[in-house]
């Protein structure tokens, strides 16, 4: 540690030192720099005598340096500026600005030196960028064109390296060859890694020995033990150092730890934990039913450590069946076929376990597999009757008349006894009672008309039963499939309205049509469209068939008017092209629309004609008379028949009777007075100025009650003529 920090004191001394020497050396070798240019400007001349003339540079600066980290009691000498023109009189003035002029460095207007004030971090900025002018104290003016010139801070060892990504984790597969690449871990220095050692990393392992090393330069870490073995250890903590300074003592270091898990191989084969494996069986079991398992054991993980099983020898490979189980591994026997206690009571089985995935490397260790011997005995049962397979399946058409044949299921007594069997379908499973099944043969039939559209498929039940055993039963599913026949007629996809505007012009697409059908369509079936016998003359629109199922409607008159019609029925007949074909006519609604210039709909309902609310002053006035006119004429009507004293209505006979007055106990005065005539009674429409239509058929009349009172008719010069009449 001592040695170490000597050395840095030694760096950092030596540092000062140079930086020193080049300072002060600098002014003397830019004077006599600019001696030198000013000779050259001096004696170098052209072949006829003229000058050549240079760009004059009075002082040029070299690099400076000024170590990091400095703590010293006086602030720190950088350099010294000094320019040619500085007789020493104290009449030039240097200048310094940049980056850190002034609070960072600090210079001597008077003699040049630059002092920095600061302690400076490399790792926050490597170097500085400063410019200086030499002017004339007194009158500020430019005695030399300005320079720039960098300050470059020199590095020292203060950072120790980091791993930035850690901790890491790695896998490397069990069983590698020693020197096997695990992964490569990286450290980084923010030290200068192009001064000295401060940032030259060398790698080491701190822990994990003698399972990984490391590579120094690198930082590989690689396998150091062969047959690493996953299943007696699958991790490993790593812990990776790196040092700065090449390794040597006084560098600073750091670490990181890496998780090394070892992944699995296939280098163990499957092994049975017994030799010998006894199961049973009763012979009322069917088909595909489990007898017993088995196991063979593999430590190793995933698809290495997958088993598969089979038979390779036995008197009962035809009769029984192994399977894998995905989930446990095991061995699973299951019946291929029924076993008979009467017939055979035991069998003997030779079962292999084999790994499914085998590594070629790994190869030789084997065989990858074992064998273990099976005996099953087969148990006496008095069992129901067996159907011959597990369900059925049947089709039948649909429509098909009462008693049509679907399909037979058959059933038979295992037993040495083997009784006959009885059939019969559970009703909850047929609960609208679809089919029936002959008791004795099991011949299904219907007992109605099926449809396919109503109920596609029936899902029942047969039961079996043995006659004269214990009434043990069995069950059995039967799928029955209705075939489609063509007994729906296509009508239209969509009853949609179509809109189309009164401006609308011939030719015009207006609307393309599809159908549907309830009935299943089968290769190459299509729908025909065309328009219904009874308009197809009509002039207003036409139908064009698209042969894809599809039909296009066309306009083929010029412009509607939604005052004349706003809605027209067109019929279009659809076909269908099955067996038998059917048909049907579907009416398609085309309303009138008004739009505007760009066929934007605006508006599809029957609206009222209404007078422009713009009219003109003189067709308002032209109204106003018309009005006055008529108003005038009727005036002078009635004032024509006052004259005559005629009656406005004539009566086929005048019936001059006296006015009858009726008085109400409860009223008194004139106001509870109504007088009337028998004119007026005999007919009540005349009197209000009118006389009763042929061709409305008038309304029944109530015959009137004794004591009522009659209405009074309301038009005064109606009333006085009356009494003028008496």
């Amino acid at each position: 540690m001592w040695e170490g920090l000597g050395l840095q004191v030694f760096l950092m001394c030596l540092g000062a030192v140079l930086c020193s020497t080049v300072a002060a050396s600098a002014p003397l070798e830019h004077s006599h720099r600019h001696r030198l240019s000013l000779h050259r400007h001096r004696e170098r001349t052209g072949k006829e005598g003229q000058v050549l003339h240079r760009s004059k540079r009075g002082w040029v600066w070299n690099q400076f340096f000024v170590i990091e980290e400095y703590t010293g009691p006086d602030p720190v000498l950088v350099g010294r500026l000094h320019s040619d023109v500085d007789a020493g009189d104290g009449n030039c003035k240097y200048i310094l600005s940049g980056e850190g002029a002034g609070t960072i460095f600090v210079i001597d207007d008077k003699t040049g030196n630059i002092h920095a004030t600061k302690t400076l971090d490399r790792e926050e900025q490597a170097q500085y960028t400063l410019t200086a002018q030499a002017v004339d104290r007194a009158t500020n003016k430019p005695l030399e064109p300005p320079s720039e010139f960098i300050v470059k801070v020199q590095d020292i060892n203060d950072n120790p390296p980091e791993f930035l990504h850690g901790p890491y984790y790695a896998r490397v597969p069990e069983m590698s060859n020693v020197g096997t690449s695990v992964m490569q871990v990286t450290a980084t220095d923010a030290d200068d890694p192009t001064y000295g050692n401060s940032a030259r990393l060398v790698y080491s392992i701190l822990q994990g020995q003698p399972y990984f090393s490391v590579e120094p330069q690198t930082g590989i870490i690689r396998t150091a033990l062969p047959n690493m073995d996953r299943e007696a250890r699958q991790e490993y903590d790593v812990v990776i150092q790196a040092k700065d300074m090449g390794g040597h003592m006084g560098g600073l270091s750091g670490t990181t730890e890496v998780k090394i898990t070892l992944t699995d191989v296939n280098d163990n084969p499957p092994k049975f934990p017994q030799s010998v494996y006894a199961m049973s069986v009763s012979e009322d079991k069917v088909s595909g039913e489990e007898v017993g398992r088995l196991k063979a054991k593999d430590p190793d993980l995933g698809e290495n450590g997958l088993v598969s099983y089979r038979f390779i020898e036995g008197d009962g490979m035809t009769v029984f069946e192994i399977t894998t189980d995905t989930d446990t591994r095991e061995g699973v026997i299951k019946l291929r076929k029924p076993v008979d206690f009467e017939t055979k009571r035991a069998y003997t089985l030779r079962v292999e376990a084999s790994n499914t995935h085998l590594d070629p490397r790994f190869i030789a260790w084997g065989p990858y597999k074992d064998t273990a011997t099976v005996k099953v005995m087969v148990e006496d049962a008095d069992e129901p009757p067996a159907f011959m397979a597990t369900s059925y399946s049947f089709e039948v058409e649909e429509n098909a008349r009462d008693g049509t044949v679907v399909g037979r299921v058959h059933a038979k007594d295992t037993d040495v006894a083997n009784n006959p069997v009885r059939y019969m379908i559970p009703r909850y499973t047929d609960v609208e009672q679809f089919f029936s099944v002959g008791p004795e043969d099991g011949i299904i039939k219907t007992t109605r008309p099926l449809d396919r559209e109503t109920l596609p498929w029936h899902n029942i039940s047969v039961s079996a039963t043995e006659i004269g055993g214990h009434h043990q039963d069995t069950k059995v599913r039967v799928n029955i499939k209705v075939k489609d026949m063509n007994d729906n007629a296509p009508e239209f996809a969509t009853q949609n309205e179509i809109l189309v505007c009164e401006n609308v012009s011939p030719g015009k697409l207006i609307e393309t049509v599809s159908a549907v059908d309830k009935d299943e369509m089968v290769h190459r079936q299509y729908f025909h469209f065309s328009i219904a016998p009874e308009a197809v003359n009509n002039q207003n629109f036409s139908l064009k068939d698209n042969r894809d199922s599809t039909a296009s409607i066309y306009v083929t008159r010029r412009g509607f008017s939604r005052m004349t019609q706003d809605v027209y029925f067109l019929p279009i007949e659809i076909n269908d092209n099955g067996i038998p074909p059917m048909s049907s006519t579907n009416t398609l609604t085309i309303r009138v629309c008004s739009c505007d210039s760009k066929d934007t709909i605006l508006s599809c309902n029957v609206e009222p004609y209404i007078l422009p609310a713009g009219l003109s002053t003189g067709a308002l006035i032209a109204i106003l008379a018309c009005i006055v006119i008529l108003l005038a004429i009727v005036v002078l009507f009635v004032a024509l028949r006052r004259q005559k004293k005629e009656p406005l209505i004539v009566f086929e006979e005048e019936d001059i009777r006296e006015n009858i007055i009726t008085y109400d106990d409860e009223g008194g005065g004139e106001e509870d007075t109504e007088a009337f005539d028998i004119a007026t009674l005999q007919n009540p429409d005349g009197a209000n100025g009118f006389l009763p239509r042929k061709d409305i058929k008038p309304e029944l009349q109530y015959p009137m009650r004794p004591g009522g009172h009659p209405v009074a008719n309301n038009t005064c010069w109606g009333s006085r003529e009356r009494e003028r009449e008496l």
